[in-house]
């Protein structure tokens, strides 16, 4: 699931980056100025994807930190099943 997320994010961002440059491509205004809203562009695309990616990473984290809780009450719950079933076996008769 989280592969087929990045291919998503992955291509969205490409989109994004090749539809700005073709903006600016097509854009009459001279080289310089050009190469400075290229800059602004890069900019600001850095700062929304570095905010952005957090945000996943805080999710992402959180999501592990849940799984972690369900498989450790799940292992302890097999661990006192399984000795209960030992103390069975080794005292059939407990009178």
């Amino acid at each position: 699931m989280l592969f087929r997320f990045r291919r998503i994010l992955l291509a969205f961002l490409a989109g994004g980056l090749v539809g700005a440059g073709l903006a600016l491509l097509y854009t009459p205004v001279s080289g310089r100025e050009a190469r400075e809203r290229i800059g602004g562009l890069a900019e600001d695309l850095k700062k929304k994807t570095e905010a952005w990616t957090g945000d996943v990473k805080q999710k992402v984290e959180g999501f592990i930190d849940e799984e972690r809780a369900v498989i450790k009450s799940a292992y302890e719950a097999g661990r006192e099943a399984m000795a209960k079933e030992k103390a069975r076996f080794e005292n059939p008769n407990p009178q």
